[in-house]
């Protein structure tokens, strides 16, 4: 089944596609080091680099130059979600217009469309944060505020029937909490469209996980124990690393900071933020904001930091998720590109003294262990390569997606559809 994949960073979730059947002739980044490592996931497809808003008719003309006008079974991606958030007070909120418009990262659904359009293929789907269904964009024809899931929609609406998923990928499998949204556009001419309607279901494929008549959600504790890697601690250069395992490798945590992580109960899931623990007076009885030790008043093994006028006070940031270990006994917090980041949402290791291992932040996004990274790690370091696994789409979820497309396509039992009254399943977008 020929596809085409946009916005594919390093060919991840494409290679879930690829396992149910599906072989992709054109894959399309505007990062070239995440084009290379996906080139080598998927070496018979076309890369083609660049801004997708310049490059889209490459892409057609890349698939046309080898299938003429036989249209593609599946054209899948998914849009960068930076431009989704809120976070920054310069992205506004999600119901203003005119701040989601400045970022042209919200418009990336037009030059989707353009490829959808000219290449007509039997499954569109699009994968993105839940805000791609509300984050307002003017829609440059209209000039009306809608959001980017309703800028594609109308652009595709004559010829598709439209299909919305929001569910955490946790219900399939995945060993980390990840609320995410799916589309898939099937188009009305097809006897896959026919057969949803007539047994009134969705395209994609039920929970696994999570539901009472359903296996437990799989947790980090069982997920780490599975990959069963050397122990690593971030107080030492010899200590970070695994030299037979290039990917399994942690950045080092400054000794002040270090001291603060150890600190942190092992398997506690509990945050620095709580910490009573002074370095000269060990536990003590501290108020809940206070810097310092109520007894030797040295700063606390806390987040704290000194001003220029000798004072300490507590850093200002989100002290519900930040500088916290992930439970053991839950899936993982979701894997973001700031995996590496001890400050950043849930990065800590559950029992161990750093953040997780680009080896581990892969596994727990369900990457296949013969997945190839080249020499990515060397080459670009940590960072690049953990940007890739944090924007990348489960493979895990999207192989299963991928047999009910497939089952679909060929005309076989989709009972393992989901039903279309789901309650993850959306009304449709106006």
């Amino acid at each position: 089944m020929k596809a085409v994949s946009l916005f594919s960073n390093c060919g991840a979730g494409d290679v879930g596609y690829a396992t149910a059947g599906f072989r992709f002739y054109v894959i399309s980044e505007i990062i070239q080091r995440r084009l290379d490592v996906a080139s080598l996931n998927h070496p018979d497809a076309i890369s083609i680099g660049g801004d997708l808003r310049q490059s889209w008719p490459e892409v057609v003309d890349a698939f046309r130059a080898s299938h003429g006008l036989q249209a593609p079974v599946l054209l899948c991606g998914c849009p960068p979600c930076q431009g989704m958030s809120t976070a920054q007070s310069d992205r506004g909120l999600e119901a203003d217009a005119d701040a989601g418009t400045r970022d042209g990262r919200n418009l990336l659904a037009l030059p989707f469309a353009h490829v959808a359009k000219e290449l007509a293929p039997t499954f569109i789907v699009v994968e993105n944060v839940p805000a791609f269904l509300r984050r307002k964009v003017y829609d440059p024809s209209r000039k009306d505020p809608v959001s980017a899931a309703t800028l594609l929609t109308r652009r595709l609406k004559n010829n598709y029937h439209l299909y919305t998923l929001v569910i955490n990928l946790s219900k399939y499998g995945v060993p980390q909490s990840r609320n995410r949204a799916f589309l898939t556009f099937v188009r009305k001419d097809s006897s896959a469209a026919e057969a949803l309607i007539q047994t009134k279901k969705a395209p994609f494929p039920r929970p696994t996980h999570g539901a009472p008549e359903l296996p437990d959600e799989i947790t980090l504790d069982h997920a780490l124990g599975e990959l069963n890697l050397p122990a690593l601690d971030a107080q030492s250069l010899e200590s970070a690393r695994t030299p037979e395992y290039p990917m399994h490798q942690v950045p080092l945590i400054c000794a002040e900071r270090y001291d603060m992580v150890a600190a942190i109960p092992p398997r506690s899931g509990a945050s620095a933020w709580e910490s009573n623990v002074c370095p000269s007076c060990g536990s003590v009885d501290a108020e809940q904001d206070t810097p310092l030790c109520p007894q030797c008043s040295s700063p606390l093994l806390r987040p704290v930091i000194r001003e220029e006028d000798g004072t300490w006070r507590m850093i200002r940031g989100f002290r519900n998720s930040s500088y916290r270990r992930m439970s053991p006994d839950e899936p993982a917090s979701t894997i973001t590109t700031a995996s590496g980041h001890i400050g950043s949402d849930r990065t800590l290791h559950p029992w161990e003294n750093r953040v997780l291992s680009p080896a581990e932040c892969a596994h727990l996004q369900t990457f296949p262990s013969d997945f190839m990274w080249g020499n990515a790690i060397d080459h670009w370091g940590h960072s690049p390569v953990r940007q890739m696994i944090g924007e990348a789409v489960p493979p895990l979820f999207t192989q299963m997606h991928g047999d009910i497309l497939a089952s679909l396509y060929h005309e076989k039992d989709s009972s393992m559809a989901m039903d279309s009254d789901d309650p993850h399943c959306l009304p449709p977008i106006q």
